[in-house]
């Protein structure tokens, strides 16, 4: 199956109606980063069928290496499961390489991507890997994760978390034959391809290359949020466990807008999303953290209670955050009033924006959100 590519999509999202922006950020695009670690990055997981393809003719390869045949450039076909392996435009096999000539990216989904392609058939479909540079990654997750307009020295920051973020995640899952990590929020970090890149966001990925953040020698978890309200949290009372480097501090987030919200829930909204209790009577906050945020909520329903502890809090209601107050309004619907966006702990991305706002640079940003870390270099072998 074979669809037309246009490339002009490729920039629709940053030139506008500046036509001579295109030109230069194509040329920006194209230039290489430095040789570094390569990062398997899942863009889809367990699909029947998928979209692949190529700025430039695509050199098509076997699971052996073998070359098979080129993919014209500016197109995409449809890779399938078949039984014992995929099939893609004419070939079958029981994987597949797509490699972009010259400074070509590949395109997976619906999207554009630096690197190469891997599509491999794992137990619940096809999944499709993007092979990339980290620095190169971190080029578009910064644009994901961040506004790239925001100063530099938080951007900075941002590129430092982030690239310890993924090499934390690529040795947790060394054992993972497919992938080291995948392209969405709720479990990684944003990635969206070269359609979130900027001269912004290379300038900060480039002006931090290889640097990461250690305790004790060893990576450390750089989790981070959008904001937390006022001030972060304790791991433990999020999560669980203690580490030494996530630590509660004062955060500098209270006055923004998008970190002040307000959900009302009916008595049947909260049965349809708690399963096992039966018509909801009641919900009240058991235990809060040092910091005000919920630690433990009690739903009590006809048929039975439920505690939802740390951030099943959060996840179970689909919450901005753990940090509400609870009250009950003359309808009887449950009125949870709060502060913050994320899970509270490590980097405030508007924290980090303000400090940046008023002349705190990106290594003093880190060391206020990640207690007695180490900026240490990355040596690719």
């Amino acid at each position: 199956m074979k669809i037309q590519l246009y490339l002009g999509a490729l920039f629709s999202r940053i030139q506008g109606q500046h036509w001579w922006i295109g030109i230069l950020l194509w040329f920006v695009l194209v230039a290489p980063a430095q040789a570094s670690v390569i990062l398997r990055v899942a863009i889809e997981r367990g699909v029947n069928q998928v979209k692949v393809g190529a700025s430039t003719t695509a050199i098509v390869k076997d699971s052996s290496g073998r070359t098979l045949g080129q993919l014209p450039g500016m197109s995409a076909y449809a890779a399938q499961t078949v039984p014992g392996g995929v099939a893609l435009d004419k070939w079958q096999s029981g994987l597949f390489w797509i490699e972009p000539t010259g400074k070509g990216f590949v395109y997976i989904g619906d999207r554009w991507f630096r690197g190469r392609t891997l599509v491999i058939p794992t137990e619940k479909g096809l999944t499709a890997v993007n092979w990339v540079d980290l620095e190169e990654y971190l080029y578009s997750v910064l644009g994901g994760e961040m506004n790239s307009s925001w100063p530099q020295e938080a951007l900075k920051a941002q590129a430092i978390a982030a690239r310890t973020y993924a090499l934390y995640e690529r040795e947790k899952q060394r054992n993972n034959p497919v992938y080291d990590l995948g392209d969405s929020p709720d479990r990684w970090q944003i990635y969206k391809g070269v359609s979130s890149e900027s001269r912004n966001t290379y300038a900060a990925v480039d002006g931090t290359a290889g640097q990461v953040l250690t305790y004790d020698n060893r990576i450390i978890l750089s989790v981070f949020h959008a904001c937390s309200g006022g001030h972060t949290e304790n791991v433990e009372d999020v999560w669980g466990n203690a580490l030494p480097y996530l630590r509660a501090v004062q955060d500098f987030d209270q006055n923004v807008k998008e970190c002040n919200w307000i959900r009302t829930f009916s008595p049947g909204e909260i049965s349809g999303r708690i399963s096992g209790i039966g018509n909801v009577k009641d919900m009240m906050i058991e235990s809060l953290s040092p910091f005000r945020s919920v630690k433990t909520l009690r739903i009590v329903g006809d048929q039975g209670t439920k505690l939802l502890k740390g951030e099943a809090v959060r996840t179970a209601l689909k919450l901005k955050s753990t940090r509400f107050s609870l009250s009950k309004d003359a309808n009887g619907n449950f009125v949870l009033q709060g502060l913050g966006f994320g899970h509270g702990l490590g980097m405030s991305q508007w924290g980090a924006y303000n400090l940046a706002q008023r002349g705190i640079n990106h290594l003093q940003i880190l060391g206020h959100y990640y207690k007695g870390v180490a900026l240490t270099p990355i040596q690719a072998k």
